[in-house]
């Protein structure tokens, strides 16, 4: 079977999970990705005889101090269409001449999505935006968010409209709403998979950004060491001042803090979350302002008992944190995931019957 699979480039998250599922798809079939932003040279490191990846232009967000900038983002769009479409219509026709793909998958992405629908062809959709549009959301969940919620539901409602399936992933269950609609347990790296929960005394805090200059004082009077990545992102060894430990970004060494941290302090991104979640690490999370499905991802945590939402990291917020960090890890120890088994068993035979359907 040969596979078009689109990867949104906004983030990483998404080009992280995806990298799973086409580590998966590529034992049996051919598949070529599309992908945009820093993405594609982290799935490019993937290609291989039965992995193809083409770097298409793709919509990004501007954020500055943990903020979604929407006239900055208009405007870095707006530019980078005029030199993107171009490049995007010759993939288009390179896809289709030399490709000729049989079913499509998007991760959230247009381009793959578009191609499928005009070719006539299956599209499979797999992300964990579209439980905003596909499933129903308790009263106490959407409060005071009104209109930000039903302009972003709409968006993501056009985003992959008509796919013969949404295989969505979540840590959280709301239920389904609307048909050939699933819930899946979180995709996770093989790197998290391998790691073992362990005992720690230690935050583990990623933050990028530097607009709350009070946040090395708030960590500090928390009384608890914090391993704090992404302050500081010009290091290139680790910096003490008291409890507080700066460390440049490293993938080994962040799995293992996140695996023996007593709680994480972070922003509210799907990735990371599921990530602690199947760890059983209690987590602080911190939406960015006006991205309403980090904000969703918060509440959910937070109604799941395995975390707070916030705000903004302050004395307060935290010492709550810390102090209920007890009940937190109760029921997260209630929490089970059998790797990424689910998705990717439920997703092969998806596959298979949209085939036969042909």
């Amino acid at each position: 079977m040969r596979i078009l699979y689109g990867v949104v480039g906004e983030g990483m998250g998404h080009a992280m999970r995806s990298r799973v599922v086409l580590d998966e798809l590529t034992k049996r079939h051919d598949v070529q990705v599309v992908v945009s932003g820093r993405a594609y040279d982290y799935l490019k490191q993937r290609a291989s005889e039965h992995l193809a990846v083409k770097k298409i232009w793709g919509y990004s967000i501007v954020y500055e101090d943990n903020e979604v900038q929407n006239f900055k983002t208009l405007l870095a769009n707006v530019k980078g269409a005029v030199k993107g479409w171009p490049a995007n219509v010759r993939a288009y026709f390179d896809v289709a001449e030399k490709f000729q793909p049989d079913v499509v998958i998007s991760d959230f992405e247009s381009w793959s999505y578009l191609f499928g629908m005009n070719h006539l062809l299956p599209v499979l959709s797999v992300d964990n935006m579209q439980i905003i549009d596909r499933c129903t959301h308790a009263p106490e969940i959407l409060e005071g968010l009104g209109t930000d919620f039903t302009l972003t539901k709409a968006i993501v409602k056009t985003k992959v409209a008509g796919a013969a399936h949404y295989y969505i992933t979540t840590f959280f269950y709301p239920p389904v709403r609307k048909p050939d609609t699933t819930l899946h347990p979180p995709i996770l790296r093989p790197e998290i998979l391998a790691a073992t929960p362990g005992p720690g005394a230690h935050l583990l805090v990623y933050q990028t950004s530097t607009s709350n200059a009070a946040l090395p004082e708030i960590l500090a009077k928390s009384g608890i060491e914090c391993r704090i990545y992404g302050l500081r992102r010009d290091l290139k060894q680790d910096v003490r001042e008291g409890t507080l430990l700066y460390r440049p970004f490293s993938e080994t060494g962040f799995i293992d803090d996140l695996r023996t941290a007593r709680g994480v302090v972070a922003s509210a991104g799907f990735t990371l979350m599921g990530e602690a979640v199947y760890l059983h690490r209690p987590m602080l999370a911190i939406p960015v302002k006006k991205q309403l499905e980090q904000v969703l991802n918060a509440r959910y945590l937070q109604a799941e008992g395995y975390g707070l939402a916030a705000d903004e990291i302050t004395s307060d917020a935290l010492g709550a944190f810390i102090e209920r960090l007890p009940d937190f890890e109760r029921k997260l120890a209630g929490y089970r995931q059998d790797g990424n088994a689910d998705l990717l068993g439920t997703l092969e035979q998806g596959i298979a019957a949209v085939a036969k359907k042909r």
